[in-house]
C-alpha cells in the first residue's frame, strides 16, 4: 500500500491558540492532552486531522499550501461572516454578480485559506 496522509502540519507561533481557532472553524476538537504553550496541537475534524507545530520563524510570504473549505450546513456568505466572527481576517473577495466566486480568508497568524460555495449552492448555478 502507498502512503497516505496523516495530518495536514501547520507552522504557528501559537500552536494551541492557533489550533483553537480552527477547531472552532472546523467543528473540530482539540486532543484531549493539549494545553497553552504547548510546542504542538492537534485537531482532529470529520474530514482530516490538523497537527500545528510551535515555529519561531513568522510567517514572511504567501503560502505554498492553503486550504479549501466548502461549507456544509449555510451558504458562502453565511461561512465568510462567521469565520470572521472567530477571528479571520479578508485578504481578497473574489465574488462575482452571478454568485460564483470564492473569498480569501487569513487565520488568526496570517495563514490563506478559502471559502467556496456550498454544495447546494453549486447545484444551482
Amino acid at each position: 500500500m502507498t502512503s497516505l496522509i496523516r495530518h495536514v502540519t501547520v507552522d504557528a507561533a501559537d500552536p494551541f491558540a492557533l489550533a483553537g481557532f480552527w477547531a472552532e472553524a472546523l467543528d473540530g476538537s482539540l486532543a484531549d492532552d493539549d494545553f497553552p504553550g504547548d510546542p504542538e496541537a492537534v485537531v482532529t475534524t470529520a474530514a482530516a486531522t490538523l497537527l500545528f507545530v510551535r515555529v519561531e520563524d513568522r510567517k514572511a510570504v504567501k503560502n505554498r499550501v492553503h486550504l479549501d473549505l466548502q461549507p456544509q450546513d449555510r451558504t458562502r456568505d453565511e461561512e465568510v461572516e462567521r469565520l470572521l466572527s472567530l477571528g479571520a481576517t479578508l485578504q481578497g473577495d473574489h465574488r462575482r454578480p452571478d454568485g460564483t466566486g470564492w473569498v480569501t480568508l487569513y487565520d488568526p497568524e496570517g495563514n490563506e485559506f478559502c471559502v467556496e460555495r456550498s454544495a447546494a449552492e453549486r447545484a444551482n448555478r
